[in-house]
């Protein structure tokens, strides 16, 4: 039985998801571990949705620390075929203001620490990454905040650092060198993964404030970073809810065969146990005993 058809990520400043009914909390169980936090099933505009906060509630899981592979195949599991990321960036160009939402379109990794595949362990595939970002939900995003009166930018380059300390000045105006957009700590990991699960991923990028590249970026004081987190997380839930209303039914990308042609390994070779560990992620590709 479908659970939720699409799945919501809410990063800092969004730790709930207003407006949803009939909410249920599901705590579930991943071939890769617990997720954040329990997810929050329940229906938004019509549409039946699985929200989860990706640092969980009371923001107590670092970047580093997160499990991308639980949080990921947990939507998997409870059938979502399109994920909706919120997460809080810096903006590297004077252009990106605080409040204003960029959809970015690629991902540059500045991380060392982090496991970012559901493959390994007998079985080997190669994803094609070239476009990291769903399209078809990009344009959704983008429409939506054009609608409830959100600046909302479609395209640039996230740049995913490890932290959890924010950048040096030096680092900072290296990735305003290379074009940077946006710079952030988590969302790369979770476009791998989804990619790798057949899922439909996208990216909206709250601005927070300037990165320490910025000459006025000393005078910014806690209290109006959290003042621009609370709106940015009212707007967000705005956009989010439009997102849904207006997503079409059926998929037009080709996000949903990914691993068509990307395992490249024996299939007769991969492991029981591995085949076992990753059968929704495998099973339309691979056969795998017990089914």
């Amino acid at each position: 039985m479908l659970q939720a058809e699409i799945g919501i990520i809410g990063g800092s400043g969004l730790y709930t998801m207003p407006g949803l009914s009939k909410v249920k909390e599901v705590r579930l169980k991943t071939p890769f571990g617990a997720p954040s936090d329990a997810y929050v099933q329940g229906t938004l505009e019509g549409r039946k949705v699985a929200f989860l906060a990706r640092h969980g509630r009371g923001h107590r899981i670092l970047p580093s620390e997160l499990n991308f592979r639980a949080n990921i195949h947990g939507f998997k599991q409870m059938g979502a075929e399109r994920i909706i990321s919120v997460s809080a960036v810096g903006s590297l160009k004077e252009e990106h203001k605080p409040q204003d939402f960029i959809i970015p379109d690629q991902f540059f990794d500045r991380t060392r620490h982090r496991v970012d595949t559901f493959f390994g362990n007998g079985v080997v595939a190669h994803v094609a990454f070239a476009d990291p970002v769903c399209g078809e939900l990009a344009r959704v995003v983008e429409a939506a905040c054009n609608r409830v009166g959100v600046t909302g930018k479609r395209g640039g380059t996230y740049l995913c650092m490890e932290g959890p300390q924010f950048s040096t000045k030096a680092e900072s105006q290296v990735y305003r060198s290379l074009g940077m957009d946006v710079i952030g700590m988590t969302n790369l990991q979770e476009a791998k993964l989804a990619r790798e699960a057949e899922l439909c991923y996208v990216t909206v990028a709250m601005v927070t404030d300037y990165d320490c590249w910025h000459p006025h970026h000393d005078s910014v004081t806690v209290d109006q970073i959290v003042t621009v987190l609370l709106k940015n997380a009212e707007n967000a839930t705005k956009v989010v809810r439009e997102t849904v209303a207006a997503m079409p039914r059926e998929r037009g990308c080709r996000c949903g065969s990914a691993l068509a042609h990307a395992i490249l390994t024996d299939h007769r070779k991969i492991p029981p146990a591995t085949k076992k560990k990753l059968r929704l992620i495998l099973g339309k590709y691979v056969k795998v005993s017990g089914r």
